[in-house]
């Protein structure tokens, strides 16, 4: 017995010395990249990455990224992108150390990754141990992982500031729930910047080539800003980078019976809220049209989000509401009762796809926009994959039904599809170790000296949303709200 219990010891001994050492080496490479920049929030965390990263790189400054949503990128400094392969296909935190390795190699001037945490006590270890950020990014408070974070949304709010860098920097464009990021900020000592999503003009908005939001620019802007990097040259490196593989797109179809359908994938915004305002921008940029078609993907995991997608129908007043999945019912329960005889069961997660699917397209019109909504895995899946198989639709556009009052000839190509690049081979593995001559050459790093413009990065000054701005950056911020 005292052998069993000499050799447990020793055991014990040897994984607290190898975790002290793992986490040391860790500290060091952190230390290799004097700016790191860690983006947590509700919807828009890859996006925000990849404009970050962007915006650095367009002031040239050597700047590598990772982000975490749709699919995992490890993003190199010349903007080519490798997948992080991931054991036994599950996600997990302790993955950043190896992103943060990987990252020293290149002795960059920052690190621009997503938070992957969503529980609350995760998502500080994230900061204080694994990122440690010097600024923080806190895109938005939403409706969403209520039961990890929640119950409500000021709970959710206080959650996700556990991201908050200490004697830091954190950038927002949450307007609503300022007050709690303030305060939370105080008691962290982090000076907490207002990135006004209206200093975002909808010309600098038409020069992306994919689809995203004013806030989620101004967020980058603010970062760039923050790094001396000129917005000019930021927006420049912004509208060159790729976009995330899960970037809100719309694809133009041709029908079996020959009727034109612009089909637009929401699916990556699973709230209500995020939901509403990308398919409202997507008919402001007339990349979609009415007549408005929404199909519902159900998954019994997912009860109470399958009613909130019917409870915002009224707010898109489409001509038919198509339930797919399981428990289709959850759904079609939701809708209020003045459009519920638009929603169409197309019979729940057990029917034959290519029937269900005869039956949606039987029912479009001519020339109609169909959007999905709701929660991707199950028949959602399949969809995809049915309406893939669908020749395109290469007929000209007709700009004058299409394109909203005010809008410029630059406009209508938001709404072409982008593809992406080739992504898929090879694959960046977190967990592999370098060759071990490769170790020994940096065991002792030479001194780095990071070439960043003259302005000191964090003396440029900013207001919070309730400041009143003074007389010299009244163009630039104003408070939520105040008119411009």
């Amino acid at each position: 017995m005292l052998f069993l219990y000499t050799v447990l010891l020793v055991g014990c001994a040897i994984l607290l010395i190898a975790g002290v050492v793992e986490q040391r080496r860790h500290f060091v490479n952190l230390e290799h990249i004097p700016t790191r920049v860690l983006v947590n929030g509700i919807r828009g965390k890859s996006s925000i990455t990849r404009l970050c990263a962007g915006a650095l790189r367009g002031g040239d400054l050597v700047t590598v990224a990772k982000t975490t949503g749709t699919a995992a990128r490890f993003i190199h400094p010349d903007a080519t992108e490798e997948p992080v392969y991931r054991k036994f296909g599950i996600a997990n935190v302790v993955e950043q150390i190896g992103i943060v390795r990987r990252a020293a190699a290149y002795k960059p001037d920052a690190l621009v990754i997503e938070c992957m945490a969503v529980m609350p006590a995760l998502q500080e270890i994230n900061q204080s141990k694994l990122i440690r950020s010097t600024i923080g990014v806190l895109c938005n408070v939403r409706e969403d992982h209520l039961a990890e974070m929640g119950p409500t949304l000021d709970d959710v709010a206080r959650s996700l500031c556990r991201s908050m860098p200490e004697d830091g920097i954190c950038v927002t464009a949450e307007k609503d729930r300022f007050h709690i990021l303030q305060k939370e900020a105080d008691s962290r000592n982090c000076k907490l910047v207002y990135a006004d999503p209206e200093t975002v003009t909808d010309e600098e908005l038409r020069g992306f080539s994919w689809f995203t939001f004013k806030e989620n620019v101004a967020i980058a802007l603010a970062v760039a800003e923050l790094l001396g990097v000129d917005r000019e040259t930021a927006l420049r490196g912004m509208y060159d980078a790729p976009p995330d593989p899960g970037v809100l797109s719309v694809e133009r179809y041709l029908t079996p019976e020959g009727k034109k359908l612009r089909f637009a994938n929401v699916f990556a915004a699973n709230d209500p809220e995020s939901t509403l305002m990308n398919i409202n921008q997507l008919l402001d940029l007339g990349a979609v049209h009415r007549p408005l078609n929404v199909v519902i993907n159900c998954r019994p995991d997912r009860v109470e989000r399958n009613g909130q997608m019917g409870e915002i129908i009224p707010g898109l007043d489409p001509e038919r509401v198509f339930v797919i999945g399981h428990p289709a019912k959850s759904a079609i329960d939701a809708i209020p009762a003045g459009f519920r005889s638009r929603a169409v069961d197309l019979g729940g997660d057990k029917r034959d796809p290519g029937e269900f699917m005869a039956k949606l397209l039987d029912q479009l019109g001519p020339d109609s926009s169909l959007v999905a909504i709701g929660n991707i895995h199950g028949q959602g899946e399949i969809l995809l994959e049915h309406l893939a198989e669908l020749p395109p639709d290469e007929s000209a556009d007709e700009p004058a039904a299409a394109a909203p009052a005010g809008r410029t000839e630059a406009a209508p190509a938001m709404a072409e599809h982008v593809e992406t690049m080739q992504l898929y081979v090879p694959r960046i593995d977190p967990y592999q170790r370098y060759p071990e001559a490769y170790e020994a050459r940096d065991a002792q790093p030479q001194p780095y000296v990071p070439q960043l413009p003259a302005q000191t990065p964090y003396e440029t000054p900013y207001v919070t949303p309730y400041d009143t701005p003074s007389a010299d950056d009244s163009q630039q911020w104003h408070s939520p709200g105040e008119p411009r």
